[in-house]
This record gives C-alpha cells, structure tokens and sequence, in this order.
C-alpha cells in the first residue's frame, strides 16, 4: 500500500496548531515562541513532511538556497556552525549551498559574482579579510558575517573573543602562572587582534609582563603551533604556560614539544580557543575556550531568514558568551 504523503495540515493536527502557525514557523521560525516552533519541528519529523519548495519559490521569486563563504572548508571549526546553520534553513525549506573564499586567487571577485548570480536569496559570510566593496552593489540579496566581522554596517554573530582570551590568562593566573605566553593568529585578522588585545588587557590587569619574545605568530593552523613550538623551544628565557588564538595551534604546538621530550603540562601548560570536537581526546586533554558554535550558525541562519522575509539588507548582530573548559593541560605551579 502506498504511503499517504503528509500535508500541512498534517503537521498541524500532530502539533495542536493551526496551518498557519505551521506555515509561520518553516517560513520565518524566529517570530514563533520557541515551545511551539519545537513542537512545529517535532511534528515535521514525525509526519514526514516536506516543503514544495519549488512551487513555493515560484510564488515568491526566490531561489530556496543560501550560501555560505567558508575562508577554509578544511577546518574542522566550521562543522557544528554549518550543522547549526542547516538545522534552521532545512525545515524552512532552504538548501545550503556551501564553498570556499580562498580557494583561487581573487576572492573578492568571487564574492561579487555569488553577489551578482541570483543563485541565492542570501548570504552567510565567514571571512572578515574579504573586501567590502562588493557589498555595495545594488541589487544584491541579503547578507550576515558569521564568527568574523568587517565594520558594525553589516549584521553579524560573533563571539566574545576578547572576553574568551581574558578567562583564558585569568585561569593560568589561578593556576600560579606568571609567565605567560600567547600563539597569535593571523595578522591583521579581526579575531586575532580581538584576542590578542583580551590577552594583552587580562596580562596587565593581573600585573604580568607581556613580552614581546613570548608573543609567537601563527595563523590558526597545526603547523603554525609546531612553527610556534620550535621558536618556545629555542628561548632560553621560556614562558611557563601559552594562551594560544585556536586548538588547532594548541594541538600543533602540543605535538612539536612533546616528539621533543618536554611534558605537558609539567613543561609548559596550554589553553587554547574553540573547543573542536578533537581537543577532549588528546593526552592531555585541552583545556580550552568554547564557543557555542552550534548556536553561531543557528543564530545567523534565523536572523538571515527574517532579512530574506523582511527584503531588508540590515539586521540586528548578535555577541555571543564564551565559557572556559578545564581539562588537564594546565599545571598548578
């Protein structure tokens, strides 16, 4: 016997509502209560029903994708954001499409040709190191940063990175440390200067020396925390704990220093920023800074979705807090 498709009154019997709350809720989810948004979603899933995306578009002109600019598809940074992201998008109908700004040269022409395409109703944009100027085009569909930024004109969901790098010094402070070093982040890049200027700040507060020798470049990589971890190892003067700008550094630097014989946390102890899904399982386990990524991406997607609905270019931004993870690679000196 073949099986019934689920309409939307389906989904409204199952979820006690009307068709129109059904309808409200997949199309714009942030102007419904979330008790009831929840119960929408969890009737969806329990009736099967789906969409008709394309008549839908039809109507309205829209094209039911929007796209994300990722800076580097690689990291495993991105993942729970765009799980985030696509967990609001999908029941509303809309298709992720998802590429890299930096794969290629001339990234800002490809942002200016995502712009200028119509083969998205809106845009989520990761990578602050992009241009502006193409955003001032005419006729563009709507776009959010997401993580990064470029000026307060463009609606963003960041999060407290300054704040994050503070509770991040303020811990090995507690731990006894009073040498401490930082793993920078790419120059120039908004979340580096965030956290290097958190450090910089909390180091003062509690009367530290911050040194320029123990201030070490990277880029966000494993291989620029190994890079950074050559440089600590050659210091005759060494800092005795490192706040480093990611856990990818934190992981790249853990790894150099301990193929070479030196212990963490006994030699030198490290806290880095995200919170990837890797840290928990080293020996030993990162302690780290966490962002809600999750809620980043869910976040962006909703307040992109009231833009596309509004036919707005502006919106709200949003900070979201950060929260300090303990584990075992801090030392108590």
């Amino acid at each position: 016997m073949e099986k019934k498709i689920a309409t939307i009154q389906d989904v409204a019997a199952e979820a006690g509502v009307s068709t129109a709350t059904v309808s409200r809720t997949l199309s714009k989810p942030s102007v419904v209560a979330k008790a009831t948004r929840e119960a929408v979603l969890a009737a969806v899933e329990r009736t099967g029903y789906r969409v008709n995306t394309t008549a839908s578009n039809l109507r309205r002109q829209r094209t039911g994708s929007v796209i994300a600019l990722i800076p580097n598809l690689a990291n495993p940074f991105f993942s729970q954001i765009l799980a985030g992201v696509n967990s609001v998008l999908q029941p509303a109908g809309y298709g992720l499409l998802v590429t890299d700004t930096q794969a290629g040269p001339f990234p800002e022409d490809r942002l200016a040709s995502y712009l200028q395409s119509a083969i998205a109703d809106g845009i989520i944009l990761f990578d602050g190191n992009l241009s502006p100027a193409p955003l001032a085009m005419s006729g563009r569909p709507p776009v959010i940063m997401a993580c990064e930024w470029m000026d307060d004109s463009l609606p963003s969901v960041r999060t407290e990175n300054a704040r994050g790098a503070e509770l991040a010094v303020a811990h090995l402070v507690e731990m006894g440390h009073r040498r401490i070093g930082h793993v920078l982040g790419p120059r120039g890049n908004v979340l580096s200067e965030d956290r290097l200027s958190g450090f910089c700040k909390a180091v003062q507060e509690h009367g530290l020396e911050a040194r320029e020798d123990w201030i070490f470049d990277g880029d966000f990589s494993m291989d620029a925390g190994a890079a950074a971890a050559e440089v600590w190892m050659g210091l005759e003067d060494r800092p005795t704990a490192l706040f480093c700008a990611s856990d990818e550094m934190a992981i790249g630097f853990m790894g150099a220093v301990q193929h070479k014989g030196f212990s963490v946390p006994q030699d030198v102890s490290l806290v880095g920023f995200d919170n990837i899904e890797v840290v928990g399982h080293l020996t030993p386990a990162l302690t780290t800074i966490r962002q809600r990524r999750t809620q980043v991406g869910e976040r962006a997607a909703r307040l992109l979705l009231d833009m596309i609905e509004a036919g707005t270019l502006t919106g709200p931004s949003e900070v979201i807090e950060v929260s300090l993870i303990r584990r075992d690679s801090v030392a108590r000196l």
